[in-house]
């Protein structure tokens, strides 16, 4: 696959294609590591033109009626469909995504939550009566957009489309890793009839066009989503202008097996959810907490279950887990598995090394380890790749202390006898969102960290509310 794709490989800004910079970047095919395409290495120059635009572009844009904004989503949503294939095979070929999960999740992710926050407009509360104000929510301004590489659509939608029904214009710095989805998005956003300077794009560096997109006084908001360590370094440079910052940081999900659970479900659930996309996603459930009296009968079942994992070529239909984001990302995971084996963790499955009949590619071997002790590098580090981490528990109050005992809080999960019970334990759980017996992923519903895993909320109406500043007007 190349550059031919359709994808825009410029910057976008003020509704045209725009080059500039300093040099290209390559972006890269991990199965092969061939080179799909180049994009322009922007800076503050590039990111000075995209704020002038966006800033100019909100004076119409947030007066457009709510209806309006919301019907423009729709349109764009529309166009995402229309192109739902071309842009699943961009996605699998930038980042490694197996083809069969770009199709339903990389792609139908961002057309659920599209559509979701295009429903909220009509009945959501943009005014109310306190006393003798009216209280009326307006749009922040420009936002500042910066995005990673694991959903490289998922992720830009679910800032843009909530940010444009506000009323807000956005800069979007995609990741240099994937960031030819967002150049598609934004062809398609035009098509739509967006008006120019509402939406627009500049490829770069995080240090380079994010850190000048997160300094600039034009930027109204800064809404990141990635590593910790980025998001402190956004944090810190967007307090030079007192602007709002939301950050969707990293993970170490736990996932809680409580003594009555179905544990055929859970392993099953369990194993899928820490090996989804690979590994590489910030909810992942990486640790499995389970009664030290099950803990061999659960790994045996894991291990078990591990071998329908099949690893290759994401182009293939079969394949259930592609290789890493890059050999950057490979050679990270590779670092965490050894790190285990020399802390003394038990190799069920895995380990290091390619994956048998793989010589190229940044490819891992999917890897769980037994016995895991919760002060080890891989119960308390986000690996991002395919590595569960097994830990015995004596009784619910240590798991729950076990689960608990990171830096992170964004996702989680209980599986126990009954609902009720489950929801006992969730509630102890400090953690953005957690799944009781599996419950199904929820696009309307807040999503979120607690912790260093983040600041402020994501999806549905407390997403579009993120976007929104509050004025009281005294009658």
């Amino acid at each position: 696959m190349s550059a031919s794709i359709g994808t825009l490989t410029d910057h976008w800004i003020d509704g045209a294609r725009a080059t500039g910079g300093n040099g290209s970047i390559e972006v890269v095919n991990p199965a092969d590591g061939s080179v799909l395409a180049e994009v322009p290495r922007g800076g503050a120059a590039e990111i000075d033109a995209a704020v002038l635009a966006a800033r100019q572009a909100f004076v119409s844009w947030s007066r457009v009626p709510v209806a309006d904004r919301a019907a423009m989503v729709l349109r764009i949503r529309e166009g995402i469909k229309a192109r739902h294939e071309e842009l699943a095979r961009s996605i699998t070929a930038e980042m490694g995504s197996p083809i069969t999960f770009a199709r339903s999740v990389q792609i139908g992710m961002p057309m659920a939550t599209s559509k979701g926050v295009a429903a909220l407009a009509e009945d959501f509360a943009w005014s109310e009566e306190i006393g003798n104000s009216l209280v009326v929510r307006e749009p922040v301004g420009v936002v500042g957009a910066i995005t990673p590489w694991n959903y490289p659509l998922h992720q830009v939608v679910a800032k843009v489309a909530p940010a444009l029904v506000a009323g807000c214009t956005v800069v979007l710095k995609p990741s240099e890793i994937a960031p030819l989805t967002a150049g598609a998005l934004a062809e398609i956003a035009a098509d739509a009839g967006l008006p120019a300077g509402v939406f627009n794009v500049v490829h770069g560096t995080g240090p380079e066009a994010g850190e000048a997109l997160a300094a600039h006084p034009g930027v109204d908001m800064v809404s990141f989503t990635g590593s910790v360590g980025a998001g402190r370094r956004v944090q810190e440079v967007a307090a030079g202008t007192i602007k709002r910052v939301a950050l969707e940081l990293g993970g170490k999900s736990a996932n809680i097996v409580l003594d009555d659970a179905d544990l055929t479900k859970a392993v099953k659930v369990g194993l899928g959810n820490c090996f989804i996309n690979g590994g590489q996603t910030c909810t992942a459930w990486t640790r499995l907490l389970v009664p030290a009296s099950l803990h061999d009968s659960v790994v045996e079942q894991l291990v078990a279950a591990a071998a329908k994992y099949t690893v290759g070529d994401p182009t293939d239909e079969s394949v259930r887990i592609g290789p890493m984001s890059s050999a950057m990302q490979q050679e990270r995971v590779e670092g965490y598995i050894a790190r285990g084996v020399e802390e003394g963790a038990e190799l069920a499955v895995g380990g290091p090394g390619m994956p048998d009949g793989l010589a190229d590619g940044a490819y891992v071997r999917p890897t769980i380890f037994a016995g895991v002790r919760p002060d080890m590098t891989i119960a308390q580090e986000e690996i991002f790749g395919p590595v569960l981490s097994v830990l015995p528990y004596s009784d619910v109050d240590e798991a729950v202390s076990i689960a608990n005992n990171t830096i992170y809080g964004l996702a989680g999960a209980v599986f126990a006898g009954s609902q009720e019970r489950g929801i006992e334990v969730a509630r102890r759980m400090r953690t953005g969102q957690v799944d009781v017996n599996g419950g199904a992923f929820n696009p309307l519903a807040p999503f979120g960290g607690y912790k260093q895993s983040g600041t402020g909320r994501e999806l549905g109406r407390y997403g579009l509310e993120e976007f929104l500043e509050v004025k009281s007007i005294q009658l």
